[in-house]
C-alpha cells in the first residue's frame, strides 16, 4: 500500500436516523441522527461547535443550531445534492485544523417517503437555461437526464442493458446481508428482473432508480489528537476533492464524462494512495449509471471499461472490489440526498462493525457523492486505524 498521508482530523461517531417509513418531522429525524452519532462518539451536544447539514428543502444548519439550543462557532449548509456532505467533510477538517471548531456534526435527514413530498418535475423559472431549453420536453427530473447520460454510454462504448443491471443486482445482495435495508428479505435480483421492470426513462427501469425512502444520518468529527480519547477507535480523514460542474444538460460537451475524475484524483493525491489501496468503496447510485461512472472515476478501470469491469460478481459480497456494501440508494436507503450515509457506511467498514457484510481487512474506504445531473462530485479517502 502506499504511504498515505491524511489531515489531523478522524471521524468519531457514525450513526443513522430511522429509516423507510417512519411517520416523524424532519428535525425528529435530525435528532435521532445527530444524538444517535454523539452516543456512538462518547460526546454530547455541548461538545458541538460546529454543524453542517441541508436538505431536499434547503434545511439550514441555521435551524438546527436553534432547534438544539447550540451557538456554533462554525457552520455550512452549501446546498449542492447529494455530494455535499462528502463537501462538509473537506470543510469541516479545515475548520477544525485551522481552530474555527472542535467537534462538527455533519447530517441529513428527510421524511420524503411519508409526508409523500417527493416529486419529479423540471425547473420553472423561466429566466434560466434549463427552462428555456429542457424543461418544453417534459423530461422527468432528474431521472430522464441520468437516462441520456446512460443512453449516450451505452451507445458509446457498446455496452448493454444487461451489463448495466449488474449494477442493482450487486446492490441487492448486499443489501440481503444488512437487516436495515429496505429491501432486505426481499430476495435476490435477476437480470430479467432489472430489465422487466417498468420502464421510467429509457434506457433505464425501475429497478435501475434509486429508492424513494424516509432516513438519513449523522457523522462527528474532531482533531485526531482528541479523537483518540474516545470511545471509538477513530477513522482519519485521509484527502478529499470536488468538482462543480454543470447545472443542466444543455451545455454539457460529453454525458458520459462527468466531473468526477477531477475530484478523485484530488482526494487520493491528498490522501497520498492510488486506486490499489481502496479496500471498499462507497459511490452515490441514484441510478445504475451512476454507480457505474463513478466505478471509471475512481479509477478501478479505464474510460468505457466499467460495464465489464462489474461482472463476474466483482463488485457483489465476496468479490474483489466491494461496492456500496450496504445495499447502497437502490437497495437500502435513499432519503432523497444520499451522501452522509456513504460516509457512515463507510466508517462502519474501517470500524469492523458490519457483521455479514463486513469486508475482510478493510483499512481505506471512499466515500464519493454526486449531486445534481451529474453536477456535483466529490470524494473523501478514510483510513482505519484497527
Amino acid at each position: 500500500m502506499s504511504a498515505a498521508r491524511g489531515s489531523g482530523v478522524a471521524i468519531v461517531g457514525a450513526a443513522e436516523c430511522d429509516l423507510g417509513v417512519t411517520d416523524s418531522s424532519i428535525l425528529t429525524l435530525q435528532s435521532q441522527a445527530v444524538t444517535r452519532a454523539l452516543a456512538d462518539a462518547g460526546l454530547t451536544l455541548a461538545d458541538v461547535d460546529g454543524i453542517a447539514t441541508t436538505g431536499v428543502s434547503r434545511f439550514s444548519a441555521t435551524q438546527l443550531a436553534d432547534y438544539f439550543g447550540i451557538v456554533p462557532t462554525w457552520t455550512d449548509s452549501t446546498f449542492a445534492g447529494g455530494s455535499a456532505f462528502e463537501m462538509f467533510v473537506a470543510r469541516a477538517a479545515q475548520a477544525i485544523e485551522a481552530g474555527q471548531a472542535s467537534v462538527v456534526v455533519i447530517s441529513f435527514a428527510s421524511n420524503q417517503r411519508s409526508a409523500r413530498s417527493r416529486k419529479l418535475g423540471g425547473v420553472h423559472e423561466p429566466w434560466i437555461p434549463e427552462a428555456q431549453f429542457e424543461e418544453p420536453y417534459d423530461m422527468l427530473y432528474p431521472l430522464s437526464y441520468y437516462a441520456m447520460a446512460a443512453q449516450s454510454y451505452l451507445h458509446r462504448y457498446g455496452g448493454t442493458r444487461e451489463q448495466l443491471a449488474e449494477v442493482a443486482i450487486a446492490a441487492r445482495e448486499w443489501a440481503l446481508l444488512n437487516p436495515k435495508a429496505f429491501r432486505h428479505g426481499k430476495g435476490s435480483l435477476s437480470v430479467s428482473d432489472v430489465l422487466g421492470s417498468t420502464m421510467i426513462s429509457s434506457p433505464l427501469t425501475a429497478a435501475d432508480c434509486c429508492l424513494v425512502t424516509d432516513g438519513g444520518g449523522a457523522i462527528v468529527l474532531t482533531s485526531l489528537e482528541r479523537a483518540r480519547d474516545l470511545k471509538q477507535a477513530p477513522v482519519q480523514v485521509l484527502g478529499y476533492g470536488e468538482r462543480t460542474t454543470n447545472t443542466s444538460f444543455t451545455a454539457v460537451a460529453d454525458l458520459s464524462v462527468p466531473g468526477a475524475r477531477g475530484a478523485v484524483q484530488d482526494a487520493y493525491a491528498r490522501a497520498g494512495i492510488t486506486a490499489a489501496d481502496v479496500d471498499v468503496a462507497e459511490v452515490y447510485d441514484s441510478f445504475t449509471i451512476t454507480a457505474a461512472l463513478s466505478v471509471e472515476a475512481l479509477g478501478l478501470c479505464g474510460e468505457g471499461e466499467a460495464l465489464d469491469f462489474i461482472a463476474d460478481g466483482r463488485i457483489r459480497p465476496g468479490g474483489s472490489h466491494p461496492l456500496n456494501t450496504n445495499g447502497g440508494g437502490l437497495s437500502y436507503c435513499h432519503p432523497g440526498q444520499y451522501g452522509v450515509l456513504l460516509l457512515v457506511e463507510a466508517v462502519r467498514q474501517l470500524r469492523g462493525e458490519c457483521g455479514a457484510r463486513q469486508v475482510p481487512g478493510a483499512e481505506i474506504a471512499v466515500a464519493h457523492g454526486t449531486g445534481g445531473i451529474l453536477s456535483t462530485h466529490a470524494t473523501v479517502v478514510l483510513g482505519g486505524s484497527r
